[in-house]
C-alpha cells in the first residue's frame, strides 16, 4: 500500500488530496503508477497525459519515472511551481 498525494490543480481536478492505493503487480515504479492512474480515464488521463508537466516526489525526494516504489512509500504528484 502506498499513500498518494495530489497538490494544486491536480487536487482540484481529481477531487481529492490523497488516497491509499494497493499497487497491482505490474506497478513497480513511478512511470507504471502514473500509467495505472491514467488508466482510470477522464480527468486522470488528461491531467497525467504524456507531455503534461507533472512533478513527482517519493518520500519527499524528487523522483523520475524510473524511481522504484515500495510498500509504505508516499508519492506526491504536483504541477511545477514558478516564482518571482
Amino acid at each position: 500500500m502506498v499513500k498518494v498525494l495530489y497538490f494544486a490543480r491536480l487536487r482540484e481536478a481529481f477531487g481529492r488530496s490523497e488516497e491509499q492505493v494497493q499497487l497491482p503487480q505490474p506497478v513497480t515504479d513511478v512511470a507504471s503508477l502514473t500509467q495505472w492512474l491514467r488508466g482510470r480515464g477522464g480527468v486522470w488521463e488528461s491531467e497525467l497525459a504524456p507531455g503534461k508537466t507533472v512533478r513527482v516526489a517519493v518520500n519527499q525526494a524528487m523522483a523520475d519515472g524510473g524511481s522504484a516504489l515500495h510498500d509504505g512509500d508516499e508519492v506526491a504528484f504536483f504541477p511545477p511551481v514558478t516564482g518571482g
